[in-house]
């Protein structure tokens, strides 16, 4: 029997090539700005996304941390999706580190737009928390993948500049929004105030994000990730296989939006299946007849891995570590599920 690990795109393992370029890391001690592959890793990151300067975190939540942190003083208050991965996957951090609060949209599939958030702006008014920051999320985890376009974004961050609000983006899937809609990501730089870029999704790194900032932003940021507990020492060898992640693995991210497609498609051929959210990327959610549980359970006895969002939703995850066979395993074993 076949087993399909489909819980997430960050169960991926590091290839050969992404091996040897850790092994080969020169490192140093990052605290003191010495490890070169972690300078290196910044620095193009950066450059990809039109932005000055960048930190390598332990994780996205580190790195989505931080810049709220960086973003707003105690008694703010954000503006962001019910489904954002900062207000439901971060363990009530805002509220914990920073002393922030939170107004949330309902958007659909996650994707807010300015004309929502713009009467949710509070006045000045001191029986009001005074709204500080903007975050969005490329791409929307709980709304399957759903992207923004630039051009959903440029009215945001013209409403964030005219509003004297910053504007931050959680970029999970940045990347795989990226090879869906076509952008480039230089043009980022020119609307977001800070950037998180996840490099253990899709990209397939074993570890770490980088937050983009300006330079006096990221200074900041380096006292707040020490207080984190984030400061690393020869954390090179991660880095480099976040240099090589961003070198070799982006563009094959649309091999993996193919078989998203391919698992979509077969998902909505049967019976026992409701509803199959639209798939722009690598993620597919798909409603079930029984509780998802039962579902979940009955795909691992073919060895079929996946985890369920809801009571009756399921989410399959495409990733690289996923190949054509396993996929055409998958839509075998859907057919016949009953």
């Amino acid at each position: 029997m076949m087993t399909v690990d489909l819980r997430s795109d960050t169960v991926t393992k590091p290839t050969a090539g992404m091996l040897e370029a850790m092994f080969n890391a020169k490192v140093g001690d990052d605290v003191f700005g010495e490890d070169e592959s972690i300078n290196e890793l910044e620095q193009k990151t950066a450059d990809i996304f039109g932005m000055e300067a960048g930190i390598f975190c332990p994780s996205g939540t580190m790195t989505n941390q931080i810049a709220i942190k960086c973003f707003t003083q105690p008694l703010d208050e954000l503006i962001a999706d019910q489904t954002a991965h900062v207000y439901r996957y971060e363990g009530g951090g805002i509220a914990f580190n920073s002393a922030v609060s939170t107004r949330l949209l309902n958007g659909p599939r996650g994707i807010i737009t300015a004309e929502m958030i713009a009467p949710e702006i509070n006045a000045e008014n001191i029986h009001f928390p005074h709204t500080s920051l903007v975050v969005l999320e490329n791409t929307s985890n709980r709304g399957g993948g759903s992207c923004y376009t630039l051009d959903d974004i440029k009215p945001i961050a013209k409403l964030c500049k005219d509003k004297e609000l910053k504007l931050h983006l959680d970029g999970a899937r940045i990347f795989n929004a990226l090879a869906y809609t076509g952008d480039k990501a230089a043009d980022y730089g020119k609307y977001f105030d800070g950037i998180s870029v996840c490099l253990s999704k899709g990209l397939g790194a074993p570890v770490g994000s980088v937050f983009l900032a300006d330079k006096e932003t990221i200074k900041y940021a380096r006292r707040v990730r020490k207080v984190f507990g984030g400061g690393m020492r020869q954390a090179g060898f991660l880095a480099a296989a976040g240099s090589y992640a961003l070198d070799n693995h982006v563009e094959r991210l649309k091999i993996d939006h193919v078989h998203a497609q391919l698992l979509a498609s077969e998902l909505g051929k049967c019976a026992w299946v409701t509803n199959v959210l639209p798939v722009e990327t690598n993620l597919v959610l798909f409603d079930t007849i029984e509780p998802a549980a039962i579902v979940t359970e009955k795909l691992a006895k073919h060895g079929i891995l996946a985890l369920s969002t809801a009571a009756n939703r399921i989410r399959f995850v495409l990733h690289l570590d996923v190949h054509p066979e396993q996929v055409e395993y998958v839509v075998k074993v859907l057919g016949g599920l009953s």
